[in-house]
């Protein structure tokens, strides 16, 4: 651990805004991406692909179709030929009418929630010869996981996707045909079809990202002892955009466990604190001790700082100045773990992974991986300490996007409001802070690696400056 090493310093965090337009997809994306998807089946030896989603998983089906499942399951068939059927229940059928993807809408009220109308019930199986299966044929499903064999591979005999659908699909295909797991066709690490994101996709999440970072800035900068959870969170502003994960804020015991929503629970001075706020396409977590600097921490752990929050931010640092085209994820992961592979720090979880409308959508960054990072993905930074003792944690989680020249002229020409923000960032990151971004590196956040760990002392961050 050689070299540059951060310290505790005054800074001032500019106002980088908040967006005034928001950006959307059009049609031809969902064209495109429907496009793509059957080319990838035919690589694969697919005839077919039925997608899966629900309330909780439906980044997929959303991707290709547009459409986000509310209150039921939804089924998106594509063959290889024809226009895709979309199965969905009585209040998604409505609903999907808003959805710009390429899809014929087809009622299949078990979808529905129980005790509502099933006067217009059709066999499952017939509905799904209609969209284009067939026996023999070679179908592959898609739900929201697959069973990771290693090195972002999937098992193509696990299943995560409910028994009637993969009973129905393997009593079609009967015995000459198959059934498998094609999830990696959309999560794959490596050459998944949402681990590279379009530009207008990348301005959704950069315009996601603004908002949920003002709304832990205003936290960090707002929350005091003797404020309830509940009334620190509505410091937070929110606007209704839909949630990728449980909103997370809690402080005390709870805190240590990192997962728990607000309570009616007083916050107190000096004690641990943990916030978290995901919409979909962007989170940003952070973590501290609510006191004003390390003389209210009792005595046993009084060198916070200098134990845990510097390395910890230090192999930040090496996250955001490794990241890059080109580099493999093993190569990330390394430049980290230099800093935090003590178990002391009890890094456990993948320091960083791709996200999308779901918070986690896989990561190309392990021990040993060969994964190389491309232009268009879109990288949470996720180093999570859980020292399991009274050191509690330190936490900075922003995602970013890696931008070829050419992506990024893209940006920067048709979404030039969001392109101001990212420069300044940079700019912030580079002058106060001391980290060394390349350029293919654009951040998101409007608190771009900005970590007090005193939470009452919101301008004292550590830098490398």
């Amino acid at each position: 651990m050689q070299g540059r090493w951060p310290r505790l310093v005054e800074v001032t965090l500019p106002d980088f805004g908040e967006p005034t337009t928001e950006p959307a997809l059009t049609v031809a994306i969902y064209e495109a991406r429907l496009e793509r998807v059957r080319t990838l089946m035919a690589k694969r030896g697919l005839d077919a692909l039925v997608v899966y989603g629900d309330r909780e998983h439906s980044a997929n089906i959303a991707y290709v179709s547009g459409h986000d499942p509310r209150f039921e399951e939804a089924l998106l068939v594509i063959a290889q030929n024809g226009t895709p059927h979309l199965l969905l229940g009585n209040e998604g059928w409505g609903y999907a009418a808003l959805a710009k993807g390429s899809f014929e809408r087809v009622l299949y009220q078990p979808l529905s929630l129980m005790g509502q109308p099933r006067d217009q019930l059709r066999p499952f199986a017939e509905l799904l010869r209609e969209a284009g299966l067939n026996e023999s044929m070679a179908i592959g499903t898609a739900g929201w996981k697959g069973f990771d064999i290693g090195h972002g591979r999937t098992d193509p005999d696990w299943f995560e996707v409910p028994a009637f659908l993969v009973d129905a699909l393997k009593g079609i295909a009967g015995e000459r045909g198959t059934v498998v797991n094609a999830i990696d066709l959309l999560m794959n690490p490596d050459d998944g079809l949402r681990a590279i994101n379009e530009a207008d996709q990348l301005a959704m999440f950069e315009y996601a990202a603004t908002i949920a970072s003002n709304s832990v800035r205003r936290v960090l900068f707002g929350a005091k002892p003797g404020m309830s959870e509940y009334q620190a969170v509505q410091l937070m502003k929110l606007n209704g955009l839909p949630w990728s994960v449980h909103l997370m804020l809690s402080g005390g015991n709870r805190a240590r466990y990192g997962l728990p929503s607000p309570s009616m629970r007083k916050l107190k001075r000096g004690e641990p604190f943990t916030v978290a706020f995901g919409i979909a396409g962007a989170l940003n977590c952070r973590a501290g001790f609510l006191v004003e600097d390390q003389s209210e921490l009792p005595d046993q752990i009084r060198d916070y700082v200098e134990k845990l929050v510097s390395p910890y931010f230090r192999a930040v640092v090496a996250w955001y100045e490794t990241v890059g085209l080109n580099v493999t994820g093993g190569e990330v992961f390394e430049a980290v773990h230099q800093y935090v592979g003590d178990r002391f720090f009890g890094v456990g979880l993948n320091p960083g992974h791709l996200i999308h409308l779901d918070e986690w959508v896989h990561s190309p960054i392990f021990k040993d991986s060969m994964i190389r990072l491309k232009a268009g993905m879109a990288l949470q930074l996720d180093i999570i300490p859980a020292t399991g003792t009274s050191y509690f944690t330190s936490n900075v989680e922003d995602g970013i996007a890696l931008a070829d020249k050419r992506l990024r002229d893209e940006l920067a020409s048709r979404y030039p409001e969001a392109w101001s923000r990212i420069e300044r960032r940079r700019n912030f990151m580079q002058e106060a802070l001391g980290i060394r971004l390349k350029s293919e590196v654009l951040p998101f956040s409007n608190i771009p690696a900005y970590l007090p760990p005193f939470i009452l002392s919101p301008r004292r961050v550590m830098s490398m400056a």
